[in-house]
């Protein structure tokens, strides 16, 4: 079909995805918006994932195709392809979810319709392996069809995800805060939360990201990249602390909300420390202590703190003892974490 100029890419990272990629890949190219480019990164895999995309780019020219030299992850896959970009607005979507056809056409009305909005939040659908669906919601004000500004999209985000990570922004607003390369999962959220803080306004439209929900993935399933987010919150602290118009306020609720994810993790590795090798658990231990050297009492206040289990001891060994006591307790009255 002829290209005339795009006005959304869309960026594609695959790794094995040659099961899942067609879905994703026929939901693009069902868009009733036409002007789009989708800009595909085969992130070296192992199957027919780049062979298939080639397939779709051959039948297709608003198709691309790259591929990364060694398998890199997704973050940096997705940048590879975000060089490449021409179209005023850019998207992510994932190997495995796809869209409603009306879609990207939604947020653009919404972007046309609202000059200063920098960020639409699709209608984010959760799908199971049973094909179940769920709505996932959207915070109040975006429900109702109002703007948010974006200190309050980043607050919403920052703490429980109550505004998602899956939207079209601004093309200019994604190439100065690219994707966050500093762990292999997780960080990419961090671009999420920068992108809605350096928002003049965030909206919604009711264009469907069908979001899939493996039981075994990275994300659900045990396997030492869950620990990454520990360092995926490293990371946006960094980031956070060169922001000078994030108040101290949002910082400490970031801090609170850093210190609940050091300890989900922490008693995860307890909850699964027998299927760890020595090497391993050695490795979790040195990446804990390097982790809960960066918390102060100055900064975490006190609900986060107060209850037994929830101490802030800067002595690892201190801090263990606590964990496992905390563990025992909570096993012996029914309680898993």
């Amino acid at each position: 079909m002829p290209m005339s100029s795009p006005q959304v890419a869309v960026l594609v990272a695959a790794y094995n995805a040659h099961a899942s990629l067609p879905r994703c890949l026929d939901s693009l190219r069902a868009q009733t918006l036409a002007d789009i480019e989708v800009l595909c990164v085969d992130d070296s895999s192992t199957d027919d994932t780049y062979a298939l995309l080639r397939s779709y780019a051959q039948r297709d020219p608003r198709f691309k195709v790259l591929r990364t030299p060694v398998n890199s992850g997704q973050a940096m896959a997705r940048n590879m392809a975000l060089n490449f970009v021409h179209a005023p607005f850019v998207c992510m979507v994932d190997a495995d979810d796809w869209l409603s056809p009306d879609c990207l056409q939604l947020a653009v009305d919404v972007f046309r319709q609202h000059p200063a909005t920098d960020c639409v939040a699709f209608r984010l659908m959760l799908t199971d392996d049973q094909g179940n669906e769920r709505d996932y919601g959207l915070p109040t004000a975006l429900a109702q069809g109002r703007a948010m500004s974006g200190n309050e999209a980043f607050e919403a985000c920052m703490d429980g995800w109550q505004l998602h990570g899956l939207y079209l922004t601004r093309t200019e607003l994604h190439k100065q805060y690219p994707f966050d390369t500093a762990t292999r999962l997780y960080s990419d959220d961090n671009t999420s939360r920068l992108h809605y803080l350096h928002s003049r306004e965030v909206r919604a439209c009711q264009g469907i990201y069908y979001y899939r929900q493996h039981s075994q993935s990275m994300t659900n399933s045990f396997n030492l990249h869950r620990f990454d987010l520990m360092e995926a919150n490293l990371s946006l602290l960094a980031a956070l602390r060169k922001e000078p118009h994030v108040s101290a306020e949002v910082m400490q609720r970031f801090e609170g909300s850093r210190w609940m994810t050091f300890l989900s993790c922490y008693r995860l590795f307890l909850k699964h420390e027998t299927e760890l090798t020595t090497g391993q658990k050695a490795e979790l231990r040195q990446r804990f202590v390097k982790v809960l050297n960066t918390f102060s009492r100055h900064t975490l206040r006190l609900k986060y703190r107060w209850r037994p289990g929830y101490w802030l001891l800067s002595w690892p060994k201190l801090f263990e003892a606590q964990q496992r006591f905390y563990r025992f307790v909570r096993l012996h009255i029914g309680k898993n974490d």
